[in-house]
């Protein structure tokens, strides 16, 4: 089973790696759009989870990408440590991806979506969350369908905001 788990985080790594690269390729600015909130982590992390879930999501994968930099620091002699608290939510939407893949069967590239959560340890009690707006790229239908995507992740985004500020 560990070596299972392990084989799973290497292709999802590659994939995301890979994906990225070409994210960037595909004209995207590669900049993160976050909105920030203030309070516990852990408050604000479960809003988002629950932003996600409330549209019928289901999460894929939940990353702790904090831990991960903060446990492999020393090998890589590294001793700062960046976030007090860092993670991410992996999902995808069959009808926005159908609808994309539809327009563009390259938009494959862009499934799943990701959403991150993290709190700088600089800045103690402000939470970033954000995603990464996908390039309108393509015909005019997938432009049409990744610009939908993007409005959903900024639902989700502003929502988990919204709820944890109130």
């Amino acid at each position: 089973m560990m070596i299972r788990n392990v084989l799973v985080a290497s292709v999802l790594a590659v994939g995301l790696a890979v994906g990225l690269t070409g994210f960037a390729f595909a004209g995207g600015s590669g900049e993160l759009k976050t909105y920030t909130a203030t309070g516990a982590f852990d408050d604000v992390n479960e809003s988002v989870a629950d932003a996600i879930l409330n549209r019928g999501f289901v999460i894929d994968y939940h990353g702790f990408v904090g831990n991960m930099l903060k446990r492999t620091g020393k090998e890589l002699g590294s001793s700062k440590v960046y976030y007090k608290d860092a993670e991410f939510y992996q999902f995808c939407s069959a009808k926005l991806t159908r609808t994309a893949v539809a327009a563009d069967p390259g938009n494959i590239g862009f499934c799943p979506y990701v959403v991150v959560v993290y709190e700088l340890e600089s800045a103690p009690g402000i939470i970033k969350i954000g995603y990464r707006p996908l390039p309108q790229t393509g015909p005019a239908a997938s432009k049409m369908a990744l610009g939908n995507i993007n409005a959903v992740l900024d639902g989700i985004v502003r929502e988990a905001t919204m709820a944890a500020t109130n």
